[in-house]
C-alpha cells in the first residue's frame, strides 16, 4: 500500500533528477572563482552590473584584505552571496575586460614588431607607408634614421631616445588607422 504524504513520497519524486551533492559544490566554487575574477575588474566595471549593495561591499572588503586565510574565507563569502545574482553578465564583463587588455597587449606586440621590421629592412618603410596611409612620412623617416643610427652605436648606447620615439610614433599611428576604421 503507497501512500502519498510529505512523508512519504511517492515513486514519481525519485525520478526527478536532482544536481548531485558533488554538483552543487562545483557550481559553488565556480561562482566563487568567477567572484575571484571580478576583483580583477576596476571597481567603474561593477557599476553597470547592478550587483547587490552587500555583493559590492564584499567585493571591496576582498581587494582590502592581505591576509591569506582572511581573504579566502572572504571569498568564500563573496561566493555565497554570488549564488543569489545571475552570474552571465559577470562573466560577459570578465570576459570583455580580459579581451580588452589581450586586445591591448596585440598591439603592443604589433608595434614591436614594426619597429625591427623598419630597423632591419628598408622596404619595410613603404609597407607601413602603405599600410598607414596618414601616417607623417618625414617624421617617420627621420625617426628611422635617427633609430639606426643609436643601433649601430657602442652597445652601451642602443635603445636610445630615438629607439622609443619609433615605437611611441608607431603606436600612435597603429591607435589611429583603428580608430579611423571604427
Amino acid at each position: 500500500m503507497q501512500v502519498d504524504s510529505p512523508e512519504f513520497p511517492s515513486q514519481d519524486d525519485d525520478d526527478v533528477e536532482r544536481p548531485s551533492k558533488t554538483q552543487l559544490k562545483r557550481d559553488m566554487a565556480a561562482l566563487q572563482k568567477l567572484g575571484e575574477e571580478m576583483l580583477s575588474l576596476p571597481e567603474s566595471r561593477w557599476e553597470p552590473l547592478a550587483l547587490p549593495e552587500i555583493l559590492s561591499d564584499a567585493l571591496k572588503a576582498a581587494k582590502k584584505i592581505t591576509n591569506f586565510e582572511g581573504r579566502r574565507r572572504q571569498m568564500q563569502y563573496v561566493g555565497k552571496l554570488m549564488r543569489k545574482v545571475d552570474p552571465e553578465p559577470i562573466r560577459e564583463a570578465v570576459a570583455a575586460f580580459k579581451l580588452g587588455h589581450a586586445q591591448d597587449a596585440l598591439k603592443l606586440h604589433q608595434a614591436e614588431h614594426w619597429r625591427a621590421r623598419l630597423l632591419s629592412d628598408d622596404n619595410a618603410l613603404q609597407a607601413f607607408i602603405d599600410a598607414h596611409v596618414e601616417v607623417d612620412i618625414q617624421q617617420l623617416r627621420s625617426l628611422v634614421r635617427a633609430a639606426r643610427k643609436d643601433a649601430s652605436g657602442a652597445p652601451e648606447k642602443r635603445n636610445g631616445r630615438a629607439y622609443r620615439e619609433l615605437f611611441q610614433f608607431i603606436k600612435a599611428s597603429e591607435v589611429s588607422e583603428v580608430g579611423d576604421d571604427v
